[in-house]
């Protein structure tokens, strides 16, 4: 059976870990923090524990799983591919696009495969939508519109763009089929702390001629996710806390009139998105097939991420 090593059993990679073993196919984790450490033994007494990252690498375990710190992930995700390893990163890929290339492009060199975990496009509602406007139904799909919205948690290492946006900029890129970026606009405040921003806003154009909006804040009252997709025949709207999709057969025809005839709401299989994605990339790692959000869709992302950030830093 394929496995692979764990690396971090932090926040989110503690939930890496609990799938990875449920599916049968943890081999091992890597943690150098103590308490982590501990933590890891005690659920998992049988799994070994690794306190540095080259005992990993030296196994014959052909995968690593990278749950570290997002600044860390360009060098070791770099390391675990000169090992020969086949490498799972989570968001965000790199924190720049051009280390971002540098990993796709090694990997495709060497037949490896390279993953990033864009959760959201494994979410059975997303697949869902992914497949519905693909279909035609809704017409040609020109704006996507995502909101990410909470109150916390506030980072100090990174704004809440870098945090939050991930998600939504896979998202957007899936269901648009992918158009190269045209232009940029963006603003963000910084309330809470000097040059952090806690709150942005960004407008994307696409060579493509759609267009995208996304609304970023950990200063919310409220805890809003979603997205609103407008076609030329319907609307598709996506609330991801309620996991609910309803689709408006509401449009503006050619005479500017507004047509509404009404409402319909989709059932969606309940199904976790984390474990889906855990298994499609065992899966890959079988059938060498190139994952749905490989290396290159990390650099896409991590493009619009930079090119956003260059505007908000004025």
């Amino acid at each position: 059976m394929t496995q692979v090593i764990v690396v971090g059993s932090g926040h989110w990679g503690k939930n890496l870990i609990r799938n990875f073993y449920e599916l049968g196919s943890l081999a091992g984790v890597v943690e150098v923090s103590p308490p982590l450490q501990q933590r890891v033994q005690t659920k998992y007494p049988d799994v070994p524990l690794f306190t540095n990252f080259q005992e990993a690498l030296a196994t014959n375990v052909s995968a690593i799983v990278l749950a570290t710190p997002a600044p860390t992930h360009y060098s070791l995700a770099l390391a675990a591919l000169k090992a020969g390893k086949d490498v799972f990163v989570e968001k965000p890929m790199t924190l720049r696009a051009e280390d971002a290339r540098k990993l796709a492009t090694y990997a495709d060199d060497h037949d490896q495969i390279l993953m990033v975990g864009h959760l959201l496009l494994y979410q059975p509602a997303i697949d869902w939508i992914r497949n519905y406007l693909k279909s035609g139904k809704a017409g040609q799909v020109n704006h996507v519109a995502t909101h990410r919205l909470n109150l916390g948690k506030v980072r100090t290492m990174e704004n809440v763009w870098w945090s939050f946006a991930p998600h939504d900029v896979s998202i957007i890129l899936d269901l648009l089929d992918n158009p190269p970026i045209q232009t940029v606009q963006a603003s963000g405040v910084s309330r809470l702390q000097t040059n952090i921003a806690d709150e942005v806003h960004v407008d994307l154009t696409f060579e493509s001629g759609q267009t995208a909006h996304l609304h970023c804040s950990w200063q919310w009252p409220l805890k809003q996710r979603g997205l609103v997709a407008i076609a030329d025949k319907q609307m598709v709207v996506y609330d991801e806390i309620q996991q609910v999709v309803t689709i408006h057969n509401k449009q503006i025809n050619s005479q500017l009139e507004a047509i509404d005839d009404g409402t319909t709401i989709v059932d969606i299989a309940d199904e976790q998105p984390l474990k889906l994605e855990c298994q499609h990339f065992l899966d890959c790692l079988e059938t060498r097939q190139q994952p749905h959000s490989d290396g290159w869709n990390g650099v896409a992302v991590v493009n619009i991420l930079e090119n956003v950030q260059e505007v908000l830093n004025g």
